[in-house]
Parts: C-alpha cells; structure tokens; sequence
C-alpha cells in the first residue's frame, strides 16, 4: 500500500492551533500574534518551499490578511524574503532560531559526534530523538544512504507510535501518561505493519520495556526497519532514544542482533557518561 504523507509542519501548526484556540484561549499574557508568525514560518517545509499568501491561509487557517501582516513583519526582521512579491520563502537567518539549542545543547552536540562515528562504523543511517509532545524530534542524525522518502534531518519530527525511537520513548512513560496519549492520538495506519491497536501497542510497549530495544519492521514505512534503544542520563532517567536504519529487504535478523544492536548499545552506552 502507498504511504500517507507525514507533514510534521502541518503537525506542528495544529499544535500551536490547540494551543491558541483552547489551552490558553483567553489567556492575556499568550500572545496570539506571535503564535500566528510561528505558525507561518511552519507553514514552510522542503516539499514547499515556496508558498503564496492563499498557500499559507490555506495550510494554517488563518485569515489571509493575518497571514499578509506575519509575512510582512517576518520579511522586515529578515526571516522570510519573495522575489515577485507573490511567493515568499525562508531566508538562513531562520537557521538561528534553532542554533542556540543544538549548539547550547550538551546532548544534541556528544549525540553528532556519537552518530557520526557509529554511521561509519555500520555502515548504516543512525539517528537521535527525543520526546515532543507525542511526537519525535530529531535532534542529531548520521545518514550514508537515502532509504526513506521524506527526507529527514535534525528538527524533523514523526509520530511516535510508529517509530522504533518513540516506542522506546513511550514505554518509558507513567502509565496515565501513556493513558493520556492514547487517549489523543489516533494511530493511523502509515502502512500495513503499522500498530493501530490500543491494547496491541500497549503489549508492544511493555515487551520494548523489558527487553530495553525496539524494533520497528516497516511500520512506519515500506522497506525501512530500524532498532532503538533508550539513552540515559548520569541520573539514570531516559533523555532521548537513539536507533540505526537498515533496508529491510537486506537487513538479515542475525545482522540486527549480532552485529547492529551490541554496537548501537555500546555507543548508546557511552554517551550516557558524557550526560
């Protein structure tokens, strides 16, 4: 079966959406403007990098005339430019919106190191994520080969119900904490391995508990698999997830478990003394 389209920008506008028209509606000290100018700067992703005024209105649902006043405060701020005055597009300056935190950020920086050296050693694309509001976000990744359509990089973001990463990341999680996400999140079929089963996913999470990896076998895309394990904090508390993407026509079981999960443990493992 074909794969539905994974939009984390249209994901992270209907959060900020929630957010605006419920959890802070009424709120005087929420600014609804700048929730506004965040939604457009998502409205933005690599399959549109380019949008007009109605594209935008469009994508976040807010007012055309709303969306003429963010693009034009982001354009003097310098953030967003259009060369016909019709189609606007990111400029690099919104590059250090994210900066200070991957550069600030202890773990997403030893994360880079400790991916770049385990790609080379597997051979394989490897990757960091951390929990985000019942979602992954990458906040380090190696890649050596395209095995994925979209095309993913740090500050991408994928549901975590059908990520080895976030599987690992929700059985990790209080029992009315996963209550709650269930509860929210509707487990939609992205392929024909996807869990979309409550109880099904919960016994999932309490094997992924147990045995402390998740493996993910094409649900959340045609021909990919991966193995997560939990990263830990000098404290011992789960911080992020780290996993290794293989091919799944090529990636044989004993090659997962004797050659790709020791090494992806180990480093797992040593970066957890740099935390």
């Amino acid at each position: 079966m074909d794969n539905p389209p994974l939009s984390s920008a249209q994901d992270a506008i209907q959060e900020i959406l929630h957010l605006s028209d419920h959890q802070f509606k009424g709120d005087p000290n929420f600014m609804t403007s700048l929730a506004r100018g965040l939604m457009v700067l998502q409205a933005f992703s690599p399959n549109q990098r380019a949008l007009s005024t109605a594209e935008i209105s469009k994508i976040t649902g807010l007012h055309r005339a709303a969306v003429r006043r963010c693009l034009y405060t982001l354009s003097a701020l310098g953030f967003i430019d259009s060369a016909d005055n019709r189609h606007f597009h990111l400029l690099p300056r919104v590059l250090t919106l994210g900066q200070a935190y991957l550069q600030g950020s202890d773990l997403a920086r030893h994360a880079q190191n400790a991916l770049n050296y385990l790609s080379k050693e597997l051979d394989e694309s490897c990757s960091v994520a951390t929990w985000d509001n019942g979602m992954i976000l990458y906040i380090a990744r190696a890649s050596v080969k395209r095995i994925m359509k979209i095309d993913l990089g740090r500050g991408s973001r994928l549901p975590a119900y059908a990520t080895s990463m976030g599987q690992v990341l929700l059985s990790e999680l209080a029992p009315v904490q996963l209550d709650q996400y269930l509860a929210g999140t509707p487990l939609l079929a992205l392929t024909e391995h996807t869990l979309t089963d409550a109880d099904a996913l919960r016994a999932r999470l309490t094997q992924v508990k147990a045995q402390g990896y998740a493996i993910n076998d094409q649900q959340l895309e045609l021909g990919l698999i991966s193995v997560a394990v939990p990263m830990y904090s000098a404290r011992g508390k789960v911080v992020a997830a780290m996993n290794v993407g293989m091919n799944a026509a090529t990636a044989s079981h004993s090659d997962i478990f004797n050659r790709v999960l020791p090494r992806l443990q180990r480093a797992a493992m040593e970066l957890a003394l740099l935390l």
